[in-house]
């Protein structure tokens, strides 16, 4: 071969090195906001980090707030959240470690362990409690998200889908990425999550070291991840346990590992664009029904379906 022909040929493979890292940048979302959270005391004086949340929605529709109740001190979750009402809302309970037993005003009563997921649509309302337990050492680890009900959803039924470890798949890709799905997809494995207004997707992911992990995203949607474990980058930004990023839009996210594998919850869902009035664990779309529910707790006509 010619020294032109190698000289044509290196700048052809050249340029479309280019143009495929070109790509990749227009497709990947950016990095919109970073945001570590805050310490707050919550229930009967439960202490844990709230990531995000009231003065946050219009960032993060049709996501509320997002806690981290992570701790090896039980004195910081024993005192547990008693009795409470929501309407309005779904909550999503993650728990990686130890136990925590629930009830609410319909005779529901259960444990959420180890890998388990409960996903509760509140709608037009229950009264609940929720008692960290942790485990036999002392650790409790989990996450609650609350999710936004559109105006037509706000008083469905309320429900529950209390989703054990043994049901949410976990698949591991080509690069080593395992994935674990509780609602969406990914590597051809769907999570048990299905049937949800907001069309979430909610994956824990693991990226093995100096490994890149890519995942599609549908436009128009809020998509964060928050990292759990490890180290590595997003885009070219490093980010550690505790550290959230909301993404710009875009076809994709680009995570790689770092010197140790990543651990992050990615998570995305339809914006509702709804207005919000909210008080307390009570999310409505007006001050008026706001109002209304409150007084229907005091009035005890705030449940609307017959106790079991």
């Amino acid at each position: 071969m010619t020294e032109s022909a190698l000289s044509s040929d290196s700048k052809r493979t050249t340029l479309g090195i280019i143009l495929c890292f070109e790509l990749e940048r227009a497709m990947r979302r950016e990095i919109r906001q970073v945001f570590k959270g805050e310490k707050v005391t919550e229930g009967a004086g439960v202490r844990l980090r709230r990531i995000f949340g009231f003065n946050e929605t219009k960032l993060f529709d049709p996501f509320l707030l997002l806690d981290d109740f992570r701790s090896d001190t039980p004195e910081d979750f024993l005192r547990g959240f008693p009795w409470h009402p929501h309407r309005g809302i779904e909550t999503i309970t993650y728990v990686l470690k130890g136990d925590v037993e629930h009830g609410d005003s319909l005779g529901n009563k259960g444990v959420i362990s180890s890998g388990d997921v409960q996903w509760m649509t509140a709608g037009s309302g229950i009264i609940h409690q929720e008692l960290p337990k942790g485990d036999d050492k002392g650790s409790m680890h989990g996450f609650q998200l609350w999710a936004n009900l559109p105006a037509s959803h706000k008083m469905m039924e309320p429900r529950y889908r209390d989703i054990k470890a043994v049901d949410i798949p976990a698949v591991t890709l080509q690069n080593g990425t395992t994935v674990k799905i509780i609602a969406g997809s990914a590597g051809g494995a769907f999570g048990p999550a299905a049937d949800i207004i907001i069309d979430p997707e909610y994956l824990d992911c693991t990226v093995p070291v100096q490994t890149e992990f890519s995942h599609d995203t549908r436009r128009g949607y809020t998509v964060f991840l928050y990292v759990i474990g490890g180290e590595g980058r997003v885009n070219e930004t490093a980010v550690a346990n505790q550290t959230l990023v909301l993404f710009a839009d875009g076809d994709a996210v680009i995570v790689c590992g770092g010197d140790r594998p990543l651990r992050f919850l990615l998570l995305s869902g339809k914006p509702l664009q709804e207005p919000i009035a909210w008080r307390g664990p009570i999310v409505m779309n007006t001050r008026e029904e706001l109002d209304r529910a409150f007084d229907e707790l005091q009035d005890n006509t705030f449940i609307k379906l017959d106790k079991r």
